[in-house]
């Protein structure tokens, strides 16, 4: 990693787990960083520890209010960061939920609705800025749990989890998180964003505080620390060696192969249904 003075961070879900260690870090480092999160307290909070942990000034370390769940959150949260005025060198799309069920308030199955919609719509909304602030980075946090999705049923998502732990709707979602970093790349020809997924390892974080205790110890039983988690997502944020590699997948700061059901096709079926579904509606 290299000193990250005069870098812009953009991290979701920063308030807690790999997300707060990753925008520690990069705040120790000499970063900006903005973290984004449901509740404003809680983030306001984090970002004081963080500026404490990082030894900086408090205005290095800023807050957004953001709620994945609701896609009008999700388009007030990149207004509001629009209007600072601040560049973008690297979005981290961090946050999302495991063992839950339930809906969106727009409606999608809560995994995919959260961990993929959410970011996509945050995405797109940032990505002028991103490509002006350029050379710039979309960085997704997925997990190995992809390989255990056969595709995507396009019904499905729009409707409540059917699983009994969620995992089913959680690897589908993963799925669209690997996809969605292939569709940027191929979308997004030139040097100025690219875009990387990856899998952070089993952490010990909040992400899994839902599950009935059985199938939980299953699920975390190689936890990792939440500062080994956030390794991957450093060295995608940051690291050189990644230029040019638009569009990978990687686990433990390495290039990993993703699962075969990671294709072109489902990746450009998934950015036409998200293009349309994250569309503001008119009133």
């Amino acid at each position: 990693m290299t000193e990250l003075a005069g870098q812009t961070f953009l991290i979701t879900g920063a308030n807690s787990g790999i997300g707060y260690s990753t925008a520690a870090e990069l705040a120790r480092r000499g970063g900006q960083v903005f973290i984004a999160c449901r509740s404003r307290a809680k983030g306001e909070e984090a970002a004081a520890a963080i500026s404490a942990h990082a030894g900086t000034g408090a205005d290095q370390v800023g807050t957004l209010t953001l709620d994945l769940a609701d896609l009008a959150s999700v388009r007030q949260c990149a207004a509001e960061f629009l209007a600072l005025g601040e560049p973008l060198h690297v979005l981290i799309n961090n946050a999302g939920i495991g063992g839950q069920r339930g809906l969106t308030k727009d409606g999608f199955e809560l995994h995919f609705g959260v961990n993929h919609l959410g970011h996509f719509a945050l995405t797109q909304a940032l990505l002028p800025l991103l490509r002006r602030s350029g050379p710039a980075r979309i960085v997704i946090v997925a997990s190995d749990a992809h390989y255990q999705a056969k595709g995507i049923d396009f019904d499905a998502v729009r409707t409540r989890t059917k699983s009994i732990t969620g995992m089913h709707e959680y690897a589908v979602s993963k799925l669209a998180n690997v996809l969605f970093a292939q569709e940027l790349a191929r979308r997004l020809k030139g040097p100025e964003v690219a875009a990387y997924a990856l899998h952070p390892g089993v952490v010990a974080s909040q992400i899994w505080r839902r599950v009935p205790w059985p199938a939980r110890q299953i699920i975390t039983r190689r936890m990792l620390t939440i500062e080994q988690g956030a390794r991957t997502s450093l060295y995608c944020a940051t690291s050189p060696d990644v230029a040019g590699e638009s569009g990978g997948y990687y686990d433990d700061c390495k290039r990993a192969e993703p699962s075969t059901a990671a294709t072109p096709e489902l990746a450009a079926r998934l950015w036409e249904y998200s293009e349309k579904w994250t569309a503001p509606r008119a009133d």
